[in-house]
């Protein structure tokens, strides 16, 4: 299932507006949370950084390496690459207020040095061929309004024998497709597809395929305990942002509530540019 229905700015105008809430939510990072079942007991900002672990590590950086981290959100995982693993890291994002967010974090971790942001569209990226030793999107590619145009780029820039990381959202059910065609609305989704056809939209834009798995359950299954978490610090972020302000932030991410457990998944694939 795939749309261009969402402009650039349309993904920008939303996180500008969202991403002061949910950074604050999910200490500076926009994606999903990873839980082992309903009983694990670690907090919401714990078990999003623990996600986030889980995709950069696939990338198997070596200090001083150069990342470009596409659709970077408010910065902590551009963070953690620099902070962890000594990765030389640019972000990129369409949304000015992530932007400035992402360099606020970096200069707070002292690696003002080692992650840069930049405001700009990954379909037309301003950097020469083979640019970097690696690039990671997570829970980015879903915007793309033209799949194979962000693709290409992102190849473009990787050098010879680099390393591509992404995560994202699939499809794993055609039933109700109703439900799914309002859930893809309410968050602005361009792409929607299942895990096979994922991959053999990486293997069209020339990566070679080297690791995928499907971990739907421990995150987007787990939209009960997310919900939970996110109420449990719902007066905190009131304080700070504003009722008003935290009620319309909460009544427009009910959308991502809406499919079943079993229709939407989240994929991890790694991949690399050949050599030749």
């Amino acid at each position: 299932m795939a749309r261009q229905r969402f402009a650039p700015s349309d993904i920008g105008d939303m996180y500008d507006e969202h991403s002061r809430i949910a950074a604050a939510f999910r200490d500076g990072q926009s994606h999903m949370a990873y839980w082992y079942d309903d009983e694990d007991p670690v907090p919401l900002t714990e078990a999003v950084h623990r996600l986030t672990t889980k995709v950069t590590d696939t990338l198997g950086l070596r200090r001083g390496e150069t990342v470009l981290d596409a659709g970077c959100g408010p910065g902590e995982t551009s963070v953690h690459m620099a902070t962890r693993l000594g990765a030389r890291v640019t972000g990129v994002t369409i949304s000015a207020f992530e932007v400035e967010a992402g360099r606020r974090r970096a200069e707070a971790a002292g690696v003002g040095d080692l992650a840069r942001f930049e405001h700009g569209d990954y379909s037309r990226l301003p950097f020469a061929d083979g640019t970097f030793d690696a690039v990671l999107a997570m829970e980015s590619l879903l915007f793309a309004p033209d799949l194979p145009q962000v693709l290409g780029e992102l190849r473009r820039v990787l050098r010879p024998g680099g390393r591509f990381a992404m995560s994202d959202i699939s499809l794993e059910s055609a039933a109700e497709p109703e439900r799914v065609e309002r859930f893809a609305a309410a968050v602005k989704l361009n792409v929607l597809m299942t895990l096979p056809d994922w991959l053999a939209q990486l293997k069209d834009a020339g990566f070679l395929v080297e690791e995928f798995t499907q971990c739907g359950p421990r995150t987007f299954g787990r939209k009960a305990k997310l919900i939970k978490a996110s109420m449990q610090r719902r007066a905190e972020m009131a304080a700070e942002f504003g009722e008003e302000a935290v009620a319309k932030f909460s009544s427009e991410q009910q959308g991502v509530f809406l499919p079943r457990r079993d229709q939407i998944g989240y994929i991890i694939i790694a991949a690399a540019k050949p050599r030749h």
